[in-house]
């Protein structure tokens, strides 16, 4: 397999987008993909190469004053019929790569290893992430493991994570947060409901003030961040004869990284009063610390004005190290998980200008 990236297709961020692309690894399944990175890392003299279960972790040692992270997963969502990849041309010109991990993100991790595996000299120290298993829970995620085993390996000035934004800058992420909102109740026959207290109807409470929530948009070194708190699922009922005692609402809320876990909690808890709210699952935004040095050279080398990145990547984990972080990808968001999940080509060619051109003037 590491013939499939051999000097000529590494030297082609285009040409290296289809060779991963046409790499199975739907997460659980990383173990071809990672071997064929880890062989072409190894090849490189200024690079130091560790391997920590599927995730490929290569560094310069240049004595560089500062130190930075580009990091891409390997993995993907699993194949519908979309492997593997093929291209097409629109009517207007416009060339395009179809595929499952087409915009997410094997673009943006051909673009890293193209840079880890082209660019001997850069001006920073660069750390490069290749990493399994972030389509899935948490506790398998490559960067959540290496920061349990080798913490050390993730210091850095300032990092990228090549997640799809179309070419432009998205700055931090939001937090998110899932949790259950429980409307009780007292369970009777539904002959008798008068002797019962119907707790799926108390839950319209709960609907009414999501109904009427207005959320808040917070602006950050001038990035606004929409904030968002719905329903997504709710669960009650016994029988087809019984007035339930228990309605659960499962709400989501993606709250701007100004906010800590605890405070959105907290936002959360008052919002509800008079109901139980039990926290299921949370992480932490990610300010954009786009005022430091690294950042804002590189904001400078895009030539784009950042907007807030509206949902939660891997930019969290090093925002939580106290590491500035932002998200800039070829592929377009929209399209992440879809069927007919393509990369226009001419965003992998540009986002590895713009790198590159980072990394070394």
């Amino acid at each position: 397999m590491a013939d499939v990236l051999a000097p000529e297709v590494l030297a082609d961020p285009v040409a290296l987008t289809r060779a991963l692309v046409d790499i199975e690894s739907v997460s659980g399944n990383e173990q071809e993909i990672a071997d064929a990175v880890e062989a072409a890392l190894r090849t490189c003299d200024h690079l130091t190469v560790e391997r920590i279960g599927h995730t490929v972790v290569a560094r310069t040692h240049l004595g560089r004053p500062s130190r930075v992270v580009l990091a891409g997963h390997l993995d993907t969502v699993p194949i519908a019929g979309n492997f593997p990849s093929h291209g097409s041309v629109t009517a207007d010109g416009v060339e395009l790569m179809w595929g499952c991990g087409t915009s997410d993100m094997k673009s943006g991790t051909a673009i890293a290893l193209h840079l880890a595996t082209t660019v001997a000299e850069p001006k920073f120290d660069v750390t490069y992430f290749f990493y399994e298993a972030e389509e899935v829970e948490a506790a398998r995620n490559g960067l959540f493991i290496v920061s349990q085993l080798r913490p050390e390996l993730l210091a850095a000035d300032f990092a990228i994570l090549l997640e799809p934004t179309y070419g432009v800058v998205e700055a931090g992420c939001q937090g998110t947060m899932r949790a259950i909102v429980t409307a009780r109740g007292k369970r009777a026959h539904s002959a008798r409901s008068w002797l019962g207290v119907n707790a799926i109807h108390a839950a319209g409470e709960i609907l009414s003030r999501l109904a009427s929530y207005r959320a808040r948009e917070v602006e950050i070194d001038g990035c606004l961040y929409r904030e968002g708190l719905n329903a997504v699922s709710v669960t009650g009922g016994v029988a087809g004869n019984v007035i339930p005692d228990l309605c659960e609402v499962e709400v989501n809320y993606r709250f701007a990284p100004s906010r800590s876990v605890a405070e959105a909690l907290d936002h959360l808890v008052e919002l509800f009063q008079g109901f139980d709210v039990k926290l299921t699952d949370s992480a932490p935004g990610a300010l954009p610390g786009l005022t430091l040095p690294p950042a804002a050279e590189f904001i400078a080398a895009t030539g784009t004005t950042p907007a807030a990145k509206l949902g939660w990547t891997d930019v969290s984990r090093f925002s939580t190290l106290g590491i500035p972080a932002l998200n800039f990808g070829p592929g377009d968001p929209n399209l992440a998980h879809k069927v007919d999940e393509h990369v226009e080509v001419a965003k992998i060619v540009d986002g590895a200008d713009t790198l590159r051109r980072w990394l070394t003037t």
